[in-house]
């Protein structure tokens, strides 16, 4: 009798897993994290060549890792020091490439493809993080509901991802169904309109800027938005409240914990946390409340906060305020250092901290549930750690020793009065000018069809002033006031020099020694 094939068992065991196991069992209290991290890394240890070349060149014996403390020993990976070290097989269980079934790419911010191998297996997981959202944000297990995948398809990480782990879902029994015109704004906005309609809700999922860019140009268009009753899902950049009020102000959404969710995913690991009611309601306070939001964080900016399944992907900080991950893929990671800048608080102490600063964050989310699920009772709130995370250091720029911070200035371009003219992108720079006076300028794309004038450039001068005053005492102390006001200049949409169409786009550019010619 012909016996079945490794890869075969794994998928029948880990589908017939995700598909009978509810939500709430996918998502145990998170009290045997250490057990598994040490159990993955002796999976690794054992399995991985690439990491048994990395350990010997360590000079260590993985038998001796027996305890939480000896794994925290563990030297960290990187890309350079581990992925781009060895090759792609290597890094894969058994030396094996072909025991993954697919392979993604991601450019990363030096535009050098790096490749990801993945099997079905590894989608199981990340799609439970997906009906986290769905079910528990979006009631989407009893909603006729469309999924519109807006992110890039192709070879790239997040389209394929994200259609996969939605269509696992419909396989779980979600009334759920998937369409993926990409990111072609024409052919999502003509998907939405023939099809929305037959759904109780649409779900779009996308990078937030190009989701934004869809729905203003849907609204010039005519689309009418609330009319299909739209959710949003994000990833891959860090927004504002004031954004997601924007955003949600042109949906028609009324329920801002409960409309929107987003991820914090990597190409290297997939997701690795995502937003609930509860950390969107926590950080809308914190966004009203700045001083308290830098106690908690230690940071005069606000970052993206989400709760993340310690079973799933292990989390620590490194003593410079980094984030590490441990986390099992088609390139089983141990230690692996990201970069992104952050933290970790457990769930009870983040309660207990918001409850002494007079906002009980529990109630407030569960005061809203019935509402906005339209069910009687409320959702779970799951006792999951939070991460938050600013992202990467070298987003900022430094004015007067001030660190000055993107998530500042797009405060300051989604006032009212200026929204609906820009497209919320942006270059900020540091330029000195001949006499060696150090200059805060920023760059701004207009929206399409917009033009620039003295009068706007004075609005949105005075409006980013004012938010990088309220939201960085770091500003507001250190800048010499005559040198507060930053120069502004406005841009054509998709402008060659800052905006480039189809490039992944960057909120910071050098510093100049002289500052270019201005329109």
């Amino acid at each position: 009798m012909m016996s079945i094939p490794a890869s075969r068992q794994r998928t029948l065991q880990a589908l017939t897993t995700f598909l009978n196991t509810p939500l709430e069992a996918l998502i145990p209290p998170p009290t045997s994290s250490t057990d598994r991290v040490l159990d993955l890394f002796q999976q690794v240890a054992r399995t991985v060549p690439a990491y048994q070349r990395f350990l010997q060149h360590q000079g260590i014996d993985p038998t001796r890792i027996q305890t939480l403390a000896d794994f925290q020993t563990l030297p960290l990976t990187t890309k350079d020091n581990y992925l781009r070290h060895f090759p792609l097989a290597q890094l894969c269980r058994e030396g094996k490439l072909e025991a993954c079934d697919m392979i993604a790419v991601s450019s990363g911010s030096t535009g050098q493809p790096t490749f990801w191998p993945r099997f079905i297996t590894d989608e199981y997981q990340i799609a439970t993080r997906f009906e986290q959202i769905f079910a528990d944000s979006f009631a989407a297990d009893r909603k006729r509901t469309l999924a519109v995948v807006c992110f890039a398809l192709g070879t790239w990480v997040g389209g394929m991802y994200t259609a996969n782990c939605c269509r696992h879902l419909a396989s779980k029994g979600y009334p759920l169904t998937v369409i993926t015109p990409g990111n072609n704004k024409a052919e999502i906005l003509r998907v939405v309109q023939a099809l929305g309609a037959d759904f109780e809700q649409v779900v779009l999922l996308g990078y937030p800027p190009f989701l934004k860019d869809v729905i203003d140009t849907g609204l010039t268009e005519g689309v009418p938005w609330p009319q299909y009753n739209v959710k949003w899902v994000m990833a891959g950049e860090v927004f504002s409240e004031a954004w997601r009020d924007l955003v949600g102000t042109r949906l028609g959404s009324t329920r801002a914990c409960f409309d929107s969710a987003s991820l914090y995913g990597t190409a290297d690991a997939g997701v690795l946390g995502n937003e609930t009611p509860l950390s969107i309601c926590i950080r809308r306070f914190l966004a009203d409340h700045p001083q308290i939001a830098t106690d908690l964080f230690g940071e005069a900016r606000l970052p993206t906060l989400v709760q993340y399944d310690p079973n799933s992907r292990y989390f620590e900080v490194t003593e410079t305020g980094t984030l590490l991950f441990s986390g099992d893929n088609g390139i089983p990671l141990i230690r692996y250092h990201i970069s992104d800048q952050g933290g970790l608080i457990p769930y009870e102490q983040m309660l207990t901290f918001l409850r002494d600063h007079g906002f009980d964050a529990a109630t407030k989310v569960q005061s809203e549930a019935t509402a906005a699920l339209h069910q009687s009772g409320t959702p779970p709130l799951r006792p999951l750690p939070f991460v938050y995370v600013f992202g990467r250091s070298h987003f900022t720029v430094s004015f007067f020793g001030a660190n000055i911070y993107p998530e500042n200035v797009t405060v300051g371009l989604e006032q009212p009065d200026i929204c609906d003219w820009v497209t919320g992108k942006f270059v900020m720079q540091v330029q000195t000018d001949a006499d060696q006076n150090s200059h805060l300028v920023i760059q701004v794309e207009l929206a399409p069809g917009e033009r620039t004038s003295p009068e706007r450039e004075q609005a949105i001068t005075q409006s980013i002033r004012q938010q990088l005053q309220r939201l960085n005492s770091e500003f507001a102390h250190y800048v010499p006031d005559e040198y507060q006001t930053p120069q502004v200049y406005l841009h054509p949409h998709g402008d060659t020099r800052y905006f480039p169409v189809g490039v992944k786009h960057r909120y910071t550019q050098p510093e100049h020694s002289q500052p270019e010619e201005q329109p």
